[in-house]
């Protein structure tokens, strides 16, 4: 029972924050034009800042145990395989596609992961998941922008330059590269004796903790005030087999394997943050990401929406059965 009441605490405020937007815009204080505007400042601006400042708070890259991280990083690039091969059987345009893709293989890990990781493994959940953060998010948004690339612009070819081009321009991966370039010049200045971190200037802190903790809700409710129940009739297929794939498949291969093949190697923080990786429903940033490339914006954000009313049960199940297993 505590399971399934962090479950539906964690998607909660989620739903909570959609309906808001959705209520903004049905009395008339937004409309098509502000939220597309919005998201693209979402897009450009808060969710970079938001990824910098989650990669520049992890402590020492240098003492991290890498079998969890290989193990999670390999099985999200087969998750990604998995429904590269199978989208193509539920739709044929590309822009659905792309979306389709990207909603079944990337989790929101970084919103309601880390803290699921921290209620079932405590501090030690919530370490060995923030360390995993810093090489599944560039992994998520690289794979993201390539499936976005390929399938979001109706292209007749794949041209790798310009693939590595979008991935390059990425605000989301530029936010990362940032992140991990000022952790160098960290450690550079450790190794110097310099003890100076950047948040030590508290203006600068202040200011990114501000743009951080905007970005998640503002997402929300711009994803609200874009989103229509009448879209659902036209992509009911793609709704279904995303969300089924998203909150069902995905947590059943990636952890289901872990338990199957490495039951007596991880740890129970490790398995902690795996579970978080792969039962969480689908991002939040799929949405901004997907209208800024060409992608199907209504349908990434009935993916996100549908994946997280049904990631409770995904989530409460996962727990359940691995506190059974002894795992927890």
């Amino acid at each position: 029972m505590e399971s399934l009441v962090f479950a539906v605490n964690a998607v909660a405020p989620i739903i909570i924050l959609i309906e808001l937007g959705y209520f903004i815009k049905r009395i008339g204080m937004a409309d098509e034009e502000l939220a597309r505007k919005a998201n693209k400042i979402v897009f450009r601006v808060l969710l970079p800042v938001m990824l910098f400042s989650n990669v520049y708070k992890i402590e020492d890259l240098a003492a991290v145990e890498l079998g969890y991280i290989w193990y999670a990083l390999g099985m999200t690039a087969a998750v990604f395989v998995l429904a590269l091969f199978l989208s193509g059987f539920v739709t044929k345009e590309g822009p659905r596609r792309g979306v389709l893709i990207q909603g079944i293989f990337r989790s929101n890990y970084a919103l309601i992961g880390i803290p699921l990781a921290g209620s079932l493994f405590g501090s030690d959940g919530t370490a060995v998941a923030a360390v995993l953060s810093a090489f599944a998010i560039p992994i998520f948004n690289i794979l993201a922008v390539t499936a976005l690339a390929v399938f979001g612009k109706g292209r007749d070819k794949i041209d790798l330059k310009e693939i590595a081009f979008d991935i390059i321009k990425n605000p989301l991966i530029q936010g990362v590269a940032a992140g991990f370039c000022a952790l160098l010049i960290r450690a550079f200045f450790a190794e110097a004796g310099i003890g100076f971190r950047l948040f030590d200037i508290e203006p600068v802190e202040k200011v990114i903790g501000y743009i951080s903790g905007s970005a998640t809700p503002v997402a929300l409710m711009v994803l609200g005030a874009q989103f229509e129940f009448s879209a659902i009739v036209g992509m009911k297929k793609e709704i279904i087999f995303g969300t089924a794939m998203r909150c069902a498949v995905v947590p059943l291969i990636g952890i289901g394997t872990a338990y199957l093949f490495f039951g007596d190697v991880f740890s129970g923080a490790q398995f902690a943050a795996i579970t978080a990786l792969f039962a969480t429903p689908a991002a939040v940033s799929t949405v901004p990401m997907a209208q800024e490339m060409g992608g199907d914006t209504a349908l990434a954000g009935q993916l996100l929406v549908w994946s997280t009313v049904f990631s409770a049960p995904a989530v409460f199940a996962a727990t359940v059965l691995l506190k059974a297993a002894g795992i927890f």
